[in-house]
């Protein structure tokens, strides 16, 4: 097993219909899966907000 599944954890997000749809499109359109969208978008936030 990789090191970052190692140390990766799991949670439920719960996401309006509206917003999981733009997530998925948004995904899609830059050949991620969904999960891994999320995780870019949480990453690229505590970046810009300098908390990583």
């Amino acid at each position: 097993m990789s090191k970052e599944k190692e140390n990766t954890k799991n949670f439920v997000l719960r996401l309006d219909a509206k917003t999981m749809d733009a997530v998925e499109k948004w995904a899609a359109d830059e050949f991620r899966s969904i999960n891994g969208q999320i995780q870019w978008i949480i990453n690229e936030a505590l970046k810009k907000n300098k908390r990583m």
